[in-house]
This record gives structure tokens, C-alpha cells and sequence, in this order.
């Protein structure tokens, strides 16, 4: 906050209130929400409902302690208007008589927290982020940048701002416009670090592209780049000095490419920076998903999503200023450009860059860099883990001392288990902790981040049934160890604030355990991809985005088994199939159109296998070894990584559809099995067999289709039949008692018949007539039914008001004694509060869904205080009740049920201490710490903080 020139008594008066009300603020933020409260950013804007979470019981809590503390009387109208500690302060003011001078509107009050001034929470921008760390810590070295030596080049954010400014006054003076693109291809150092920030001050869009590995490779390497340029519409291209002029040859290819520069020659312009403003929907950068000539794919990133995939990945991972990132992944990666450089650069902490070629030179020095500078975070690839366990011996690691590596990330390709146990048995002598291992998943077109597994669990592996998997999908659980099973590595749960659904063909959502297609949504999630109207839409299903990725889920947590799509991901590089196919096909001596490229895995390898099948009539093995010579070094300059293997075979080996495209899946299996070239079944005994199993294959999925079907018609026109039949008798009943006894008859009437197998256990606990509190948790639209069927017809519901004024619910509510609640409207809602208590008085049981509403994933949300506040008044047991299973059967948002079996666990019961809003807070967290222990998922509280 700006200080007047003329402070008066009345400024500090007032600074100290509000001080002294955010304090308090802070504290009951606290107690409700232990877990997050001592993150959260609160100000005298924040929201009190919103962003603090104070429901009405909440507020009533807040206001009491604020007239305690500072002996006045808030008016009443307040508590109904007041949105945030702003409104408050106010009203002291003027209850208190301190009229403080005004300050400049430009520059609103605002009093700044420890957690404010650690990360930019009210940046839209990215460079808006940029600018908070200059004002807070302009020479607080942001990243160190490795060279061959041991020296470093240290630049800080005042520095990084200066170098883009340097560059964004170079671009604007050739002409660029808002809004236009600029390719960025250079390796990772300081000029790229500039240049891509220097092309977002001049208002343009970044589009990195990968630099050539070795000059010599420049030309062929630029001509493949420019479907790329093309699709981008560049305007610009910004590349290293020793690429300009072979660049040029670009420009026929691309016509919107206009100015090829350097960034040396860039920042030699003067001149001063004209500001571009910049809104959170407008682009970040594009992010090419492929690398290829073929369909390049660039994934829109917004600054919204951006941000937004950063604070949720750094509320997963608990990061902040203290910690230490060392990365060689490159810049043009979504790895190595959002979860390294501009993770850093949002929460603060020191990123030690190093370049790709150097941990591929010496593996060493990666595990060397995170010693010596104490890292806490470093992120790579599955095969790098498997690089340092193949490549470096003893005297390699001699002294080395990982300790300090908390969270060692393992994403952007398949993640091997077998690779995960060995390096963690490997390095445990080497003070990594087994738990710091991190399986993740994400992709561009979520940002980045979209599961991640909970801190220090260490890897989770599924052992499943091979059979049941490969024929339907089932991911059936099998015993660690057992001889035909197959494994899968769980990644986690979703980020924060996004979602994660399975659905199957027809974007059914799956019941757990149930392989489809793995889709996600989140404020992370791109618009689509760059003038690519057609794969947009064909990843697009409403909301949802398809990652073409197939998985499961299990306990919530995502398990991934394979990919949609034929992208092959070695070495950390994705290697589309059609463009080397392509290329090998066109060398002499081979049968053109008769290659096919795929991956294979293998137990005994850190990632996937790159195999190249090619059909030659060639015998003579000094030629045939010059063709495998020739094809490997065709895949090294198109892809940059060797094939692993390389198999000649003879004319109609490569298996094809009828239409002439390569059945790659099928060919991969031939080659599996060892039986390349090998005498085929007679034609006739190779279409029955096919023919047998296709038919196989279609019967059964049309019949569990089918099934599925009939089974979802069947399930909602019993319950209209049945509802429709209850909702008349109650109407014609004349007892309340009558009313809910045939209620609780028809409840499990309805269950019986949908086939629905309900499980009980403590009911005992409710023989004895005693007022209680109960509370159940809140996963699917039949907690209601099943806690009818289950419960004694002795107790009243406590529901939302919206309910009671819809015709056909609130009829029915109504006459079974259901209580309702003000969610909105805070001064009604304290008063249904003291309403509740009085039912509590006069002898009626509740029963709660404290967490107010439901939610289709997985977790327990956070709770409302009512009925615990009531239970500690009261002086009443608590009840807790976990319902399990529910959420599987009807999930909310989807209106397809699936058969499942239902669980219903009432806990011991609970006590408050005693009578007070601190006794309540404890009898919440008693209450949740038990339904946790008896649910199979996640405290979305931990996850929200």
C-alpha cells in the first residue's frame, strides 16, 4: 500500500484496524480450514464466501468476534450485504469515528500477506507476474544458466525483463502487430529466455519450435519446420546467427514469414517500448504437439489457462520460494518451458537450467547438479530415469548425495514400474527417499499438469488380470508378483479445480475399474488448436476435451494403459509413424508404401522400442546391411534418435487394411510374436480366423452395449413408476409416520429390483430412541434413497431451500418433515439455523450432507458448520455415515447408471467437548477424519489447500 506524503494519525488509526481485522479474519479462515487458510491470500478484497469459504454459521462466528474485539455493534444490515473485509472496514470506520484521507484511486488499499508477497496471486498475465517480481525482488537471481564449466550465468528477474524489453522494442520497430506470431527457435540459454518473453512485451505471440541438433542439419531441419511456420501464420522468425541465411530459403514456403533475426541483432535497436495490453483469454503461446510435416497441431495456451495450470500444479506439489528446480529439459517442451522455466518464474524459487545436450552427453551431471545445488524439484522423461541406470557406474556417483530431491517428477511418455523400483532401490543409497518418486500425466492441450499423485506416497503399481483386461476392459486386481498379469502405473488424481472422466465410445462415462477413453476439463484446458477447426472439433465433446489416450480409474486416481493414437514417444521425442514411413519407403531398394514404424515395449527397456519394418526383395546381406544402415540414418535426421531395430522382410510381410493403409497394431503384434517372414496360413484359414475373432470381438461389445442400455431404460422407468406411485400416497396420507415408513418400503423396493446390492453395517447403534445428529457424506443423487431404505423412519432431512419451492419435491419434502436451509442469503440462513436447533429441542433427530452439495469426482468436499454447531449446542451425539459405492452407480452429470453394489457404514458416535464454536470446529474434524478412514477417496479439502 502507497504511503501519502502527509501521514496523519488517523492513517496509522486506520492501518492498524485493518491489520488487526484481517488478523482476525485470518484466524476463524483457520480454524474452518486448517489446511488451507495458512495459503490463501487474504486481503480486504477477498471474498468472504468464495474465496474463504464462511458460510452463514461462519459469518455469524467472524461477526462476533470483530464486535468483541473492537467493542462496537455492526449493523444488521451488514451481515447480509458485506461481501469482503473491505465492507468491514468500513463499517468500523464509521462506528469508531476514523475518517481517513482518501488515496489515490489509481493505487487501492491493500493490506499484503506473507503468501501475497511469495506469489503474484492477482496476475492475469504473464507479464503482469514478471512485473510483480521485478517490484518485489528485482536482483533475486531467478535462473542460473549451466554452461560446459563450472560457471554459471546468473540472471535475475530485473535482468530478464531488461533483455525482453531489448528484444520487444527490436520486434515492434520491423513492424510487429498485436497479436501476430513469432516462432522461436533456439536453444535453451539466455536468448531464448529473452526472446520468448521480449516477443510478449511487443504484444506478439511465442510459437517455440525445436533448434537443429548439429548446424549441418540446418537446411533439411528448417524445410521440415515449415508446415509448422505455415500453420502459425509467422509473421517472424527468431533463430541463432549461424540459420539466417539458410532460413531465407523458408520464406517461399511460408508467405506470411516476413523477418528472420537474431536476438543479438534484435536488441541492438533503440528506440523506447510501446506497452501492448494483454487480457487473460489472449494467447500465452502455441504449443506444436508435433514436430512432423504432416498435421502439426498447435495447442492454444491461453494466460488463463496458464496461470491457472500453475497454481493448481503448485498447490499439488506445496512449492514455494525456498525451493530449487534443476532442469535440462528443452524449451520447446511443455516439460521444460511451463513446469520448469515459468513454474519458477510464478512461485520464485531458483531454476538451475542446464542444457538437453549436456545430460545426454554425461547422464552424470544431471544427478551431480541436484548435489550441488541442494535441489528439491527436477521433472523428466521416463527414459532419463532409465539413462542413469544404464549409463553411469560407481565411480559416477562417488559422493553424491540426493536427500534434497523431494519430488522427482516422471511424465511426458509411458512410465515404466520397472524402472521406477530400480532406480529408487538404486539411489536409495544415495539418500533419495523412495517416496520422492512421482509418476505424473499431461499433455499440451492441458497446459501441462492433469493428475498428480499425493505428495510422499512413492509409486502405486496395479497388478490386473491380463485376460479379462485384453477381452473387456476389466482392470480386475490380481496379487503382486502373479505370473500372466499386466502392470500399470497409477498418475494420480486431478489437479485442483479440473476433472478427469473414462468414457467408453460413446462418451458414456465407465464405471472404476473399466478401461475407455480418457477425457478432461478445467480452467487449464486449451480452446483448441490453432486454424485446425476439424481436429478441434474432433477432440471436443462438450466440455470435455479427449486426451486419445486410454486408461482407467481406480480409487479415484487415473492408471494409464496405452494410447489412441499412433504416436510413439522415444527418447523423449514424439516420432509420428506416416512422415518416417514416408521417408524410408522413398530409398532405393525397398518396396515403397511397404514400411511400418511402431513402438514396442519391453520389460527389460526404460521406454518404448523405435522398430522400422520394411519390405525388400533384396538377399545379398552386404546390400541388405547397407539398407539397414541407410534406414537408421534416414530415421536419425527426420526423428533424431536411432531405430533400436531394423527388420528387411520379405514382400507382404507389412500387414495392411483393404484400402492399402498400414496396420501398424497388427504388425507391431507379428513382430512380437517372432513371426516376420514367416510361411503364412493359407488365405482361407487367415479371413475365417479373422473373421471368427472380429465377429467374436463386435457380438460382445454389441451385447454389453445392449445390456447397458436395457439396463439404463429399465433402471429410470422403475424409479418413475415407483417414485410416481409414492409421491401420490404420500400426498393421501394422513401421518407423517405413515409417509416415511412407506417411503423407506419403497426405497428398497427400488433397490431391490434395479439390482442393486446394499450392504449395512452398525444399524444397532439406532435401536435406542435418542436425539442425535447424523451426518453422511454426499457422492451421487441416491444418497437420499439409500439413506431411506437404510434408516429408521425416524428422522428428518435437512436440505436446500431451492428444493422446497419446486412443486414436486417440495410437496413431498415437506410431507415427510424435511427441514430446509437457506444457502444464499446469509441472514436467512442463520436464521433456519436457530429453526434447526429448536427441531433439535423438541426431540427430532437431523441428518446432514454437510458438505451441501455433491460433486461427480471423487473426494470428500469441505464442510458446512451447521450441524455440528448444532450437535455442540445441543449437547447431542454425532453420528457419522459413509456411503460408498454410490457415485458408481449414478454419477452426477450423468444420467447413465451402471450395476454396482452399494455400501452404508454408520460410525461410532462422536461428542463435542463442550458448547463453543472451537468444540463444533473439533467435532467436524473428528467426524471427517472417520469418514475418511472409511472411504475409498481423497479430503478434497487437502487438495483445495
Amino acid at each position: 500500500m502507497s504511503r501519502l506524503p502527509h501521514a496523519t494519525a488517523n492513517d496509522a488509526d486506520d492501518r492498524g484496524t485493518a491489520q488487526k481485522l484481517l488478523e482476525i479474519v485470518r484466524q476463524t479462515v483457520l480454524e474452518l480450514r486448517p489446511h488451507a487458510a495458512d495459503e490463501a491470500a487474504i486481503s480486504l478484497h477477498s471474498v468472504l464466501d468464495r474465496d474463504l469459504g464462511l458460510d452463514s454459521l461462519g459469518r455469524v462466528e467472524l461477526w462476533s468476534r470483530i464486535e468483541r474485539e473492537f467493542g462496537v455493534r455492526l449493523p444488521e444490515a451488514l451481515f447480509a450485504s458485506a461481501d469482503t473485509p473491505q465492507d468491514l472496514l468500513v463499517a468500523l470506520r464509521v462506528e469508531r469515528g476514523v475518517v481517513p484521507e482518501p488515496e489515490p484511486a489509481s493505487e487501492p488499499e491493500r493490506v499484503a500477506t506473507a503468501a501475497d508477497r511469495r506469489t503474484p496471486e492477482q496476475a492475469q498475465t504473464l507479464m503482469e507476474v514478471l512485473d510483480w517480481h521485478v517490484r518485489a525482488h528485482p536482483q533475486r537471481c531467478h535462473v542460473r544458466l549451466l554452461g560446459d564449466g563450472e560457471a554459471s550465468d546468473d540472471i535475475s528477474y530485473a535482468a530478464l525483463q531488461r533483455g525482453a524489453q531489448a528484444v520487444a522494442v527490436g520486434l515492434q520497430q520491423r513492424g510487429l502487430e498485436a497479436g501476430q506470431r513469432v516462432a522461436l527457435m533456439l536453444p535453451t540459454g539466455r536468448d531464448f529466455l529473452f526472446g520468448f518473453f521480449g516477443i510478449l512485451l511487443a504484444g506478439g505471440v511465442p510459437v517455440p519450435i525445436y533448434p537443429p541438433m548439429r548446424l549441418s542439419q540446418i537446411e533439411d531441419h528448417l524445410r521440415r519446420q515449415a508446415a509448422i511456420l505455415g500453420n502459425a501464420e509467422a509473421s517472424m522468425l527468431i533463430t541463432v546467427s549461424e540459420a539466417k541465411l539458410l532460413a531465407h530459403l523458408l520464406k517461399p514456403q511460408v508467405p506470411s514469414l516476413g523477418e528472420i533475426a537474431s536476438v543479438a541483432e534484435l536488441s541492438a535497436s533503440s528506440g523506447a517500448l510501446r506497452a501492448q495490453p494483454r487480457q487473460a483469454g489472449d494467447l500465452a503461446f502455441l504449443q506444436y504437439t508435433s514436430g512432423s510435416t504432416g498435421q502439426p497441431k498447435g495447442v492454444m495456451v491461453s494466460h488463463a489457462n496458464l496461470l491457472a495450470n500453475l497454481r493448481a500444479m503448485g498447490k499439488a506439489l506445496k512449492v514455494d520460494a525456498e525451493d530449487v528446480f534443476v532442469s535440462w529439459l528443452p524449451m520447446y517442451h511443455d516439460m521444460g518451458l511451463i513446469g520448469a522455466w515459468l513454474g519458477s518464474l510464478y512461485y520464485g524459487f531458483n531454476l538451475v537450467l542446464m542444457s538437453p545436450l549436456a545430460f545426454l552427453a554425461r547422464p552424470a551431471r544431471w544427478l551431480r547438479t541436484i548435489h550441488q545445488y541442494r535441489a528439491t524439484l527436477s521433472a523428466a522423461p521416463n527414459f532419463a530415469y532409465e539413462l542413469c541406470l544404464s549409463k553411469l557406474d560407481a565411480r559416477d556417483l562417488e559422493g553424491l548425495d540426493l536427500s534434497s530431491w523431494r519430488l522427482a517428477l516422471n511424465g511426458a511418455e509411458p512410465v515404466n514400474p520397472d524402472t521406477l523400483k530400480r532406480f529408487a532401490e538404486r539411489f536409495a543409497g544415495y539418500g533419495l527417499s523412495p517416496a520422492a518418486l512421482m509418476p505424473v500425466y499431461g499433455l499440451a492441450e492441458g497446459t501441462l499438469g492433469v493428475t498428480f499423485p499425493p505428495l510422499q506416497r512413492g509409486p502405486l503399481i496395479d497388478w490386473v488380470s491380463r485376460g479379462p483386461f485384453q477381452a473387456s476392459g476389466q482392470a480386475q486386481p490380481v496379487e503382486p508378483d502373479s505370473a500372466d498379469a499386466l502392470r500399470f502405473v497409477c498418475c494420480g488424481r486431478p489437479l485442483p479445480g479440473h476433472q478427469v472422466r473414462v468414457v467408453d465410445g460413446r462418451d458414456v462415462e465407465l464405471p472404476e475399474r473399466t478401461e475407455g477413453h480418457v477425457q478432461f476439463r478445467g480452467p487449464s484446458t486449451t480452446a483448441g488448436y490453432f486454424r485446425n477447426a476439424q481436429e478441434s472439433a474432433r477432440v471436443r465433446h462438450g466440455e470435455w476435451l479427449d486426451s486419445l489416450d486410454l486408461g482407467y480409474m481406480a480409487g479415484g486416481e487415473l492408471y494409464l494403459s496405452g494410447r489412441a493414437k499412433d504416436l510413439i514417444i522415444r527418447g523423449g521425442r514424439n516420432i509420428y509413424p506416416y512422415d518416417l514411413e514416408t521417408a524410408v519407403g522413398n530409398l532405393q531398394g525397398l518396396r515403397k508404401g511397404c514400411v511400418a514404424v511402431f513402438g514396442s515395449g519391453a520389460a527389460s527397456h526404460g521406454g518404448e522400442r523405435l522398430v522400422v519394418l520394411a519390405e525388400t526383395h533384396e538377399q545379398d546381406s552386404a546390400a541388405r546391411r547397407d539398407l539397414q544402415q541407410a534406414i537408421s540414418r534416414v530415421a536419425v535426421d527426420l526423428t533424431g534418435v536411432a531405430p533400436d531395430d531394423v527388420v528387411l522382410a520379405p514382400p507382404h510381410s507389412v500387414l495392411k487394411t483393404s484400402s492399402g493403409k498400414i496396420r501398424r497394431a497388427a504388425s507391431r503384434e507379428l513382430y512380437e510374436r517372432g513371426e516376420v517372414g514367416q510361411p503364412r496360413r493359407a488365405v482361407w484359414r487367415q479371413l475365417l480366423r479373422l473373421g471368427q475373432a472380429a465377429l467374436g470381438a463386435q457380438a460382445g461389445r454389441l451385447l454389453r452395449a445392449l445390456g447397458a442400455l436395457l439396463y439404463a431404460g429399465y433402471f429410470w422407468a422403475l424409479l418413475l413408476i415407483i417414485a410416481s406411485l409414492t409421491w401420490l400416497a404420500v400426498a393421501l396420507l394422513p401421518r407423517r409416520s405413515w409417509c416415511r415408513r412407506l417411503t423407506r418400503v419403497a426405497a428398497r423396493g427400488f433397490l431391490r429390483l434395479a439390482g442393486v446390492p446394499l450392504s449395512t453395517s452398525g444399524l444397532a447403534q439406532l435401536r435406542a430412541s435418542e436425539v442425535r445428529v447424523l451426518v453422511a457424506n454426499h457422492a451421487s443423487y441416491l444418497d437420499g434413497v439409500v439413506l431411506c431404505a437404510v434408516l429408521p423412519p425416524t428422522f428428518s432431512f435437512v436440505a436446500k431451500r431451492e428444493l422446497a419451492e419446486q412443486f414436486v419435491a417440495g410437496r413431498f419434502l415437506r410431507r415427510l418433515g424435511t427441514c430446509f436451509v437457506e444457502r444464499f442469503d446469509v441472514q436467512r440462513g442463520a436464521a433456519d439455523a436457530e429453526a434447526l436447533a429448536a427441531t433439535l429441542a423438541s426431540g427430532q433427530s437431523l441428518l446432514f450432507f454437510p458438505e451441501g452439495t455433491l460433486s461427480r469426482e471423487p473426494g470428500l468436499q469441505p464442510f458446512r458448520m451447521g450441524a455440528f454447531v448444532l450437535a455442540a449446542r445441543a449437547d447431542v451425539p454425532l453420528l457419522p455415515i459413509a456411503l460408498g459405492g454410490t457415485r458408481m452407480v449414478l454419477r452426477d452429470g450423468q444420467w447413465f447408471p451402471h450395476r454396482g453394489e452399494v455400501r452404508v457404514k454408520l460410525c461410532g458416535q462422536l461428542l463435542a467437548d463442550g458448547h463453543d464454536w472451537l468444540d463444533a470446529i473439533k467435532l467436524r474434524d473428528k467426524a471427517r477424519a472417520v469418514l475418511l478412514q472409511q472411504l475409498d477417496e481423497a479430503d478434497r479439502l487437502l487438495l483445495a489447500g
